[in-house]
């Protein structure tokens, strides 16, 4: 992924509403899921939806498929994956860090802002 694939991602995904259809169509995987689903699941008005999921499938987040007269959509994990390695492709000077995520229910610590602990 190039840098400008990269900012258009991440902003597509910087604004609320988006960045949570995003998360359901990741749990949602491949299959994906209707539009009509992801506005009831959501409460999210279908205008409003629409919006959202074109500027997602512009940043090339969100795919599409028509089957019979349902739209699906699903997360488009190449893509996502792509994003993923571009903003960790340096980690720690290339020294090969492993990357972990914390566990779910773990509390995140608040950071100090400004000065040295």
């Amino acid at each position: 992924m190039e840098m400008k694939g990269a900012v258009l991602a991440l902003g597509a995904l910087a604004q609320d509403r988006r960045l949570e259809i995003f998360r359901l169509l990741v749990r949602k995987g491949p299959e994906g899921i209707p539009a009509s689903e992801i506005a009831v699941g959501l409460a999210i008005p279908a205008a409003t939806l629409t919006f959202h999921l074109k500027e997602l499938a512009h940043a090339g987040l969100v795919r599409s498929r028509r089957a019979g007269r349902f739209l699906f959509y699903s997360a488009d994990f190449s893509a996502m994956n792509s994003l993923l390695q571009y903003l960790t492709e340096n980690c720690c000077e290339g020294a090969g860090c492993e990357t972990v995520a914390p566990p779910k229910n773990a509390r995140r610590l608040p950071t100090r802002q400004g000065g040295t602990s």
